[in-house]
């Protein structure tokens, strides 16, 4: 196990969020591993509440070093090959902990430096160039999806403003079955984007837009490709000059193919992606013991991002996310009066508790952020600007033999330990 030491730097000059309500006990829900593995689009709030707390509320440990035992017995019990795990706040400086194998094969400890897949993270970046556009005047949130993708279906009354917060009501072409057929089949396949709306829109939409919530990779791949028309630029070039090179996260890619940067932690998955769309949904405790009949998991560490394009092909490391937390936190790389929308939340569910989503970014117990899942990878990364807190979680496995997503429960874990609500008493 690899520990860093303290490192109390931080990015000066990010303009703070406009303080909006946030509910104050909020349980952690793994919905926005939806992302890219559709086995996860129903589950429900798993386990333990956690709540947002405030900056006087007594924390259950002193500090994180003291979390590792917890850490550990959490992988196992989930059967997670290696993670990362990194806390950060003015009081504490920085903490980054590795746990566990990067490569099963040779047995390779997880490092801080490997990279790593980040799945639907890539989506805070897609909306940031999107909201970066409303800013330079190229479009409004409120336009019509059809003023520049006419073969968006019922186009003429989805807004941009819908596609980015998930009330669209277009299908998700991620819960298709010949899509999942073919992932299995053929994971390093090429997909293109035209490929993944064909799906989607021979679907029916979920709702009439505005009328609910459903998370939707459709959207994004459609927000990506109405930025690449405004700019006359590929979506990884406009990320990395809009997005990477700004925020100063130098080995973050938009690696859109098989191949991830070196070095990197091989990524893993028990369940295929056709049983995913059948999979029992969970309830009761979190991070239930794991399957140990499920045998050894698959590598599919080279299965093409493509499958995901805008919606989720970003790969990137602990140290670059890191630092993504508070740009994205506090609206750093936009007008205040556009990171306000984006910080307009709306309920992603009738059941209490769950997090409220914005214009993709999503409020988790007070940490502004986003999860990610894709074939091998699971992640989250999280900023509380009232606290200056940041937590970011990799996992190199996508979803464990029981169902849960690794990453959102290292994340539960952390957020209950470290940051409880106010008033709670400490257990340890």
């Amino acid at each position: 196990m690899e520990q860093s030491s303290s490192d109390r730097s931080r990015a000066d000059g990010l303009r703070r969020p406009p303080r909006t309500p946030r509910a104050r006990a909020r349980a952690w829900t793994a919905l926005l591993v939806a992302a890219l593995l559709p086995l996860t689009a129903a589950t429900p709030a798993l386990g333990a509440p956690a709540g947002a707390g405030d900056a006087g509320a007594v924390r259950e440990v002193a500090s994180p070093e003291r979390l590792t035992p917890d850490l550990v017995a959490l992988t196992q019990r989930l059967r997670v090959p290696g993670a990362i795990v990194s806390v950060s706040t003015p009081e504490w400086g920085t903490w980054t902990t590795t746990l566990g194998t990067g490569d099963l094969a040779t047995g390779r400890p997880t490092s801080t430096a490997d990279h790593m897949r980040v799945g639907s993270i890539t989506k805070t970046f897609t909306a940031t160039v999107i909201l970066q556009l409303v800013d330079e005047g190229k479009l409004s949130l409120d336009d019509p999806v059809a003023a520049y993708r006419p073969d968006v279906p019922n186009g003429k009354n989805i807004t941009v403003r819908q596609l980015l917060q998930m009330t669209s009501g277009l299908y998700n072409y991620s819960e298709d079955l010949g899509y999942n057929q073919r992932l299995d089949r053929n994971p390093e396949g090429e997909w293109t984007p035209r490929e993944l709306l064909d799906i989607a829109f021979s679907h029916r939409p979920y709702f009439e837009p505005g009328k609910g919530w459903h998370y939707s990779n459709t959207n994004y791949v459609v927000l990506g490709l109405i930025a690449e028309q405004l700019t006359h630029r590929p979506l990884g070039r406009l990320l990395q000059e809009r997005i990477f090179g700004p925020a100063g996260m130098h080995r973050t890619t938009f690696a859109n193919g098989p191949a991830v940067p070196g070095p990197y932690a091989r990524g893993y998955q028990f369940i295929s992606n056709v049983a995913g769309l059948t999979a029992p949904v969970l309830t009761g405790k979190s991070a239930a013991f794991a399957n140990w009949s499920a045998g050894n998991p698959l590598d599919v560490t080279h299965a093409n991002a493509s499958l995901a394009w805008a919606a989720g092909a970003v790969t990137s490391t602990v140290d670059d996310l890191r630092r993504w937390a508070p740009v994205l936190a506090t609206g750093a790389l936009l007008s205040p009066g556009t990171q306000r929308e984006r910080l307009t939340f709306v309920p992603t569910s009738d059941v209490p508790g769950r997090p409220t989503y914005g214009l993709g970014i999503a409020d988790v117990d007070g940490f502004l952020g986003h999860d990610g899942q894709i074939p091998g990878y699971n992640s989250f990364v999280g900023h509380d600007p009232e606290r200056r807190a940041t937590v970011v979680v990799l996992a190199n496995l996508s979803q464990s033999p029981d169902g849960s997503a690794p990453a959102d429960e290292l994340t539960k874990l952390v957020i209950a330990k470290l940051f409880p609500p106010a008033g709670t008493a400490a257990k340890n």
